[in-house]
């Protein structure tokens, strides 16, 4: 079964990510990955995450692909303009890749090129839309397609936002341009993630709760300081500081927070951070 049917047929999805390396050793990544194939439905491939070239996301999604895991390919609007938006995406179809998460991306002033000009032709909104077009089988010119994909969309929100008003406004816009499923900014807080849902449960859609691991006190500060919508309760902070095995705490911590979650979302995602071979115990102590 597909992630796309998975989806439809309401399954608790659990999905997780690798970045791609910067440079062509992809050995350590692929092991990564290999490494919970029999354990998630699906991962992601992130885009230059952070603005930080790396090799691409759409060569890594095949190269999983060829390893019998199905990858969600991220497609970001800051490299690209709409050509080479849409023919990314028939390249990805054409690769048999299926899934494609779209994002605005990262600005590249907050990478390692800060001199690079940034695109941002669309932006989310209209990237699933153009997507959607292409499975119509024309492109945004109106141009008529030889062979027509078929995608399984999908787009992020951040539960988090403060306010959250514009945060909602653009999570409809993405669910009427044909989003399919939704993968969040990291949760810590499971009441405030419950809040959230009570405002989007009439939608009906696909919400994937995202786990951010927290591999340390200062990282954890970092992200609450610097990372919008991400708030990390003190309370957590300290349960981190205190423990002498910090791996150990962090996947104590995950699991329980996707034991709270489970009623709420329709999955998680796991974001370990390059601690993707305490997946599996994540997953076990959480009862997946």
């Amino acid at each position: 079964m597909t992630l796309k049917e998975k989806i439809k047929n309401k399954k608790f999805i659990i999905t997780a990510e690798i970045g791609p390396p910067k440079g062509i050793d992809i050995k350590p990544n692929l092991d990564e990955a290999i490494l919970l194939k029999d354990k998630v439905d699906a991962i992601n491939v992130t885009d230059s995450q952070s603005a930080v070239m790396r090799l691409g996301s759409l060569a890594v999604s095949r190269l999983l692909k060829e390893e019998g895991i199905e990858p969600i390919y991220q497609l970001t609007c800051r490299d690209r303009n709409r050509i080479a938006l849409q023919s990314d995406a028939l390249s990805a179809a054409a690769l048999g890749i299926e899934n494609i998460l779209v994002l605005t991306g990262d600005h590249p002033s907050r990478g390692d090129h800060p001199g690079a000009k940034p695109v941002f032709d669309l932006d989310s909104v209209q990237l699933i839309s153009a997507i959607k077009g292409l499975e119509s089988g024309r492109d945004m010119a109106g141009k008529e397609l030889k062979g027509i994909p078929k995608f399984c969309v999908g787009a992020v929100v951040n539960p988090g936002a403060d306010p959250i008003e514009p945060e909602l406004i653009k999570f409809e816009k993405k669910i009427k341009a044909g989003a399919e499923f939704f993968q969040t900014q990291g949760v810590y807080d499971a009441g405030a993630f419950a809040k959230f849902i009570g405002q989007v449960k009439h939608y009906n859609t696909c919400i994937i709760a995202g786990i951010i691991l927290i591999k340390s006190p200062d990282m954890a500060r970092f992200m609450n300081k610097n990372v919008a919508g991400i708030f990390i309760p003190d309370s957590l902070i300290k349960e981190v500081e205190a423990a002498p095995d910090k791996q150990q705490k962090a996947v104590e911590i995950a699991a329980r927070t996707i034991k709270e979650l489970k009623g709420l979302a329709q999955g998680v995602h796991i974001m370990s951070l390059g601690w993707n071979k305490l997946v599996p115990q994540i997953l076990d102590k959480a009862g997946l």
